[in-house]
């Protein structure tokens, strides 16, 4: 088998940061490394490096079968299409599919904790990329990445200008981990792959509630945070009330459902075993992004 490595989504930021880590982390020669991109000109800074820059575009089946011919490891990384017409998951099992035909000898692929049972809304699209990966019968990796803690970009801003945290979330914890731990862990482990397959989750180490997240980013922030626990229903309503375009507002509600089910908040070892680095530390984030996050 070929000892290439191919990332799609390598402009993206965590494709990229994969990259980087393959060739800073774990010292893989950049003429192993193929970044998968829709536009290669994106890459002109890795493809100096000596890395190969190849056109890879899930909606494009001829640039999928030749891009993936001859490769090694295909890590797919999840596209962000979505658009409720069933386009990600196309996208995932034409990328799935091209890779086993092109006769690659391993596909790794990333998802999120509980695909088969997550409240998330776009669950059902990382489960059903998970059983086609299996399918293929080849060697896989699935990681199931926890919540990035740039997530908490979304909320945190917001928050802290109006002093409240709306959510319906209850006590329900999340297993932040940032993603350049994500990146780490999954570099170290398409560079040294164990033998078969394996999933991982790939968490922080420890698990907070929003409450406990306001309260840390009260304290780092140097303005008060109060969480206001509201139903499912008054979520929808508030957001929508202040210009959340409507056809995001179930998925974004749905985030909230999911913590609330437990969904979010295992924690595991993995990204330690990987990496062999700690997952940086909520309250170090939320440091390193005062500015950004006080509003």
């Amino acid at each position: 088998m070929s000892n290439t490595i191919l990332v799609t989504g390598a402009s993206g930021h965590l494709g990229r940061a994969v990259i980087t880590h393959l060739l800073e982390s774990q010292g893989v020669e950049p003429s192993r490394i193929i970044a998968g991109t829709r536009d290669p000109q994106k890459l002109a800074d890795l493809a100096a490096k000596g890395v190969t820059a190849r056109h890879i575009d899930f909606d494009d089946a001829a640039s999928l079968e030749n891009g993936f011919a001859g490769v090694g490891t295909v890590l797919v990384i999840s596209t962000d299409a979505l658009d409720g017409a069933g386009t990600r998951l196309r996208q995932h099992k034409a990328a799935i599919a091209a890779a086993a035909k092109s006769g690659v000898g391993r596909i790794a692929y990333t998802s999120l904790p509980k695909a088969e049972s997550s409240h998330v809304s776009f669950a059902p699209d990382h489960h059903q990329s998970e059983e086609a990966v299996k399918a293929t019968g080849l060697p896989h990796l699935i990681f199931r990445n926890s919540w990035y803690q740039e997530n908490l970009q979304m909320s945190l801003p917001q928050a802290a200008a109006s002093g409240q945290w709306f959510t319906s979330a209850g006590n329900g914890r999340t297993a932040f981990v940032a993603r350049d731990d994500i990146a780490a862990a999954i570099a170290a482990a398409l560079a040294n792959p164990p033998e078969g397959s394996v999933t991982y989750t790939l968490t922080g180490d420890e698990a907070f509630t929003n409450a406990e997240i306001a309260a840390l980013a009260s304290d780092v922030i140097g303005k008060p945070i109060t969480v206001v626990d509201v139903s499912d229903e008054q979520l929808a309503g508030g957001m929508k009330a202040s210009g959340v375009p409507e056809p995001v507002i179930p998925t974004l509600v749905s985030f909230d459902v999911a913590t609330r089910e437990g969904d979010l908040g295992a924690i595991t070892t993995d990204v330690e075993r990987l990496s062999g680095r700690k997952p940086q530390a909520l309250r170090d984030f939320l440091a390193a992004n005062k500015a950004a996050l006080a509003g």
